[in-house]
Order: C-alpha cells, then sequence, then structure tokens
C-alpha cells in the first residue's frame, strides 16, 4: 500500500490508486457505483478510501457529469407524523433506484422554504418534491429552483402566477370530496351543530377541506354559524390552544371535522381541558390515518391516505419525470377512505 499523504492536504483519486495499484479510472468507477469492477477491486479501493479519509464530493463530480444522484425533499412540517412517514415512503424507492435523498424541513414559513430550496440546489439534486408552506408564491419559489429542475407538487397548490409552474406535475389527496364523507357521517350519527376545526383558509387543502364540510351541510339543509369555523396551526399544541373559540357565544357544536389527526389530536386533549370525553360527549374526526390515531383514546376516525404509500408514489412519479422530461405534466388526485371508530359517536343524550 502507498504511503497517506501530509497531514493538511487534500486526499486525491490519483492517492488512492498508487494506495492500492488500481488505475485513477477504477478509483473513480467504485466512487460511482458502477457494476464494471469486480467485487475483490472494489473491496481493496474502498478499504484504501477509507484508510486515507477520501472525502467525495459528490456535488462536483455531478457537475462534471451532468447528471445527479439525488433528490431533493422539502417538507412544511417534519414534526407531523403524516410527513415523517411520508418522508420514508420516499426513501424507500429513491434508495432502492441509487438515489440519495436530501431533506429539508420549512416548519410553515415561506422565508425559510426559499432558504432550504436555496440551499438544497446548491448540491444539484436531480428533482424536487415539495409539500408547500402556507402563503407559498409560484414566482419565489421559481426563483429559487429554476425552470430547468423537475418538480413535483404534493398536496397543495401555490399562490400567485400558477402558470409560471405549469410545467410542475402534481400529486395532491382527494381534500373536498374526503371532507364531505366525514362530514356525512357525522350528520348520518344524528349531529346538526358541526365545526370545522383548523388549518388555515388561505392554504388549498384547507380551502378544499372546508368546501366539502360546507357541501355536505348545505346538501342537509344545516346552516353553519361563524363560531364554528376555526382557524389554528395545523398542528396539535394550537389545536389545544384555540379550543374554548368553539363554545364562544352562540349554540355551541356536538362534533367538528378537524383540517388532520395532528389537529384532531389537540382537540381531544382541549375537550377534555373542559371536562368533556371526546367520543361521548363531542364527536371529531381526523385527516390522514397517523399511526396515533388508531390508539387514541377514543381511537380517531379519521380520512385514511396511506402517508408512506403516498411517499412512495411521490418518488415513482419524480423517477417517471426523469426518465420522460418532455411528457406532458401530470396531476394525480389520490382517492381518500373514511375510517370510522369511537370518536365519532352520536350525539349525547
Amino acid at each position: 500500500m502507498g504511503n497517506t499523504p501530509p497531514v493538511g492536504r487534500k486526499v486525491t483519486l490519483s492517492d488512492i490508486a498508487a494506495g492500492c495499484d488500481v488505475s485513477r479510472a477504477t478509483v473513480s468507477l467504485v466512487l460511482r457505483g458502477s457494476p464494471l469492477v469486480n467485487k475483490h477491486t472494489r473491496a481493496r479501493v474502498e478499504e484504501e478510501l477509507r484508510r486515507q479519509g477520501y472525502v467525495y464530493n459528490r456535488a462536483a463530480a455531478n457537475l462534471r457529469r451532468r447528471t445527479s444522484s439525488s433528490i431533493a425533499l422539502v417538507l412544511n412540517d417534519l414534526a407531523n407524523p403524516f410527513f415523517a412517514e411520508f418522508a420514508a415512503g420516499v426513501d424507500e424507492v429513491l434508495g432502492s433506484t441509487g438515489y440519495v435523498t436530501l431533506l429539508g424541513s420549512t416548519s410553515e414559513s415561506t422565508e425559510r422554504e426559499l432558504a432550504v430550496l436555496g440551499s438544497l440546489m446548491e448540491h444539484g439534486p436531480a428533482g424536487i418534491i415539495l409539500s408547500p408552506a402556507e402563503g407559498s408564491d409560484a414566482q419565489q419559489l421559481l426563483s429559487a429552483v429554476g425552470t430547468t429542475t423537475p418538480l413535483l407538487l404534493f398536496n397543495r397548490e401555490v399562490s400567485g402566477d400558477i402558470s409560471a409552474c405549469d410545467h410542475w406535475d402534481r400529486l395532491f389527496l382527494d381534500n373536498q370530496h374526503g371532507s364531505r364523507m366525514a362530514t356525512e357521517h357525522l350528520i348520518a350519527q344524528g349531529h346538526k351543530h358541526i365545526a370545522f376545526y383548523g388549518g388555515h383558509s388561505n392554504s388549498s387543502s384547507c380551502k378544499q377541506r372546508r368546501n366539502g364540510y360546507a357541501e355536505a351541510m348545505k346538501s342537509a339543509g344545516l346552516r353553519v354559524e361563524p363560531q364554528w369555523l376555526v382557524e389554528c396551526i395545523p398542528n396539535r399544541l394550537d389545536a389545544v390552544a384555540q379550543c374554548e373559540q368553539l363554545f364562544n357565544g352562540g349554540t355551541a357544536p356536538t362534533a367538528a371535522v378537524c383540517y388532520n389527526d395532528a389537529v384532531a389530536l389537540g382537540l381531544m386533549l382541549g375537550l377534555h381541558q373542559r371536562g368533556l370525553q371526546p367520543g361521548r360527549d363531542f364527536a371529531l374526526t381526523g385527516f390522514d390515518d397517523i399511526a396515533e390515531a388508531a390508539v387514541s383514546a377514543p381511537p380517531l376516525t379519521t380520512l385514511a391516505v396511506t402517508p408512506r404509500a403516498r411517499g412512495r408514489q411521490a418518488a415513482e412519479l419524480i423517477m417517471q419525470r426523469l426518465q420522460e422530461p418532455a411528457a406532458a405534466p401530470r396531476q394525480t388526485i389520490v382517492p381518500v377512505q373514511l375510517l370510522i371508530r369511537d370518536s365519532s359517536s352520536p350525539p349525547h343524550a
């Protein structure tokens, strides 16, 4: 084996090649995962890479080859178990095809979103899967990612001039129909005073879910009181904090269609704090069917969207785009399934 380079000097491919008596081209093939190198030679090269502490500059290699081995995944709320499952599904597919997932989280901040995208773009990803933060602007996103990198929008549309990004693919949930099914279920249980709880009305997914709720209420001849439309950050903590709004003046609701499962679980805690028992004194439904929904107290009625499967689907769609860059933009709407559990019982006498 060759000598290790002097301290302070960057290890090169030539150093590795000399260290294990192979050509520089062979070392390069090993770094790229080429099947052309036999396993014994690969093992020698990999051992020498470890011994000399070689750091592979993948971004520079991608630039030289005009290719990339990474996909950027940018999520609006990684603290939500739904997105953790979604990310796992994305990574399963990308890993099986030899791609690396570059993960970023925006915490619903549009400023953070642009910063994260700008940083990830420095790594030259082959494509981007983006679940936009609330209030994301099409032109700003386009400025951050450019016009040549394929992008898949997940579950939310962006605001502003969306014609600028009409070449992006889209994977959306059937939000409106799902919310309508949940509302119709509560109506069938005998509830007439039903709230819509959580999310923000300027979010496309929240608008769609509110619309489904409003359709079901109108179809049943039921009114919607203004105080029954409660906005909150779509997470557990803010759902607890806003619970009092449901009961401030006017006719109090006996049930709520919640924006997502995290909001529903938070509302359950808020109800407990008021001395109300979810599922007995107040019925509610969620949206997503995260793992915790089935084991909450009571188990949560919700709309199942199988988040890990949606992650796999998103990864497959971005891979299709890489294989067919000239194909027309695709919009996929995923159906949802109502899972009835104990949280949506009839009104308590």
